[in-house]
């Protein structure tokens, strides 16, 4: 389960890292300062239209994301959720 004190936690992180970070090394930083918690980081873009995030802020929107089964995917139940996808938006994303 992915609390929202965590998802806001996350955004303000995703927030105050430098914009000039590679997304692998972005993801590197969240994975460390959030110990346990699934951190995939990736361009909005490469996120489904069709699922709403969680939370997001300029930089990026938050999605949640079940690994309990055989396959990973993007989930909107926080309670099956047990980890998160980081999508960062571009300059010319709303």
């Amino acid at each position: 389960m992915i609390t929202v004190g965590i998802v806001e936690r996350v955004a303000d992180a995703v927030a105050e890292a430098s914009p000039f970070l590679l997304d692998i090394d972005l993801q590197k930083q969240l994975r460390g300062e959030f110990d346990g918690l699934r951190v995939v980081v990736c361009s909005d873009d490469d996120v489904p239209a069709n699922v709403s995030p969680a939370l997001g802020n300029s930089r990026c929107k938050l999605y949640y994301l079940d690994a309990g089964e055989h396959c990973v995917k993007l989930t909107q139940d926080a309670a099956a959720a047990s980890g998160l996808v980081v999508g960062l938006l571009g300059a010319d994303d709303d």
